[in-house]
């Protein structure tokens, strides 16, 4: 069982940070893209264009640590073994 325990928490934890440094990412370069917003049309595009790479870095961390601790959370929640 400890085996299978395992493979289901490890399992989780990395499908759960993966898709949060995925949602991260995006949720943070959205926000930083809406400071470009009120520029000129060639400005904007500058703006997004440097940006971009330290907001999805920024996001992605962020989402990847807290999505595989949370992850491993919930997949020990959901595996432990109650004593009788």
């Amino acid at each position: 069982m400890t085996k299978n325990r395992t493979l289901i928490c490890t399992f989780l934890a990395l499908l759960s940070g993966f898709s949060g440094g995925y949602l991260g990412g995006q949720i943070t370069l959205t926000l930083h893209t809406q400071k470009c917003q009120s520029q000129a049309w060639g400005l904007k595009e500058m703006c997004n264009a440097l940006v971009a790479p330290g907001a999805v870095w920024q996001g992605s961390t962020t989402g990847l640590w807290t999505g595989t601790v949370l992850g491993a959370f919930v997949g020990g929640s959901l595996t432990r073994q109650s004593r009788q």
